[in-house]
């Protein structure tokens, strides 16, 4: 079964949208992260959830 870590981020209104796109695109490069779910209210801010897998070690005997 894969397990993944999660990361919730809230960015204001006042980011650009390109701004986001490169802050979440270096953590997807550079992190391993992926983007799991990005919402935006009403009042313009968003609320993003990244994910990673954890890759657990079994021991080799």
């Amino acid at each position: 079964m894969v397990e993944y870590e999660f990361w919730n981020l809230s960015i204001g209104r006042e980011q650009s949208r390109g701004a986001v796109c490169r802050m979440l695109t270096q953590a997807a490069e550079y992190q391993g992260w992926e983007l799991d779910r990005l919402r935006k209210d009403a009042t313009g801010n968003r609320s993003v959830r990244l994910r990673r897998k954890i890759i657990r070690m079994r021991p080799t005997y």
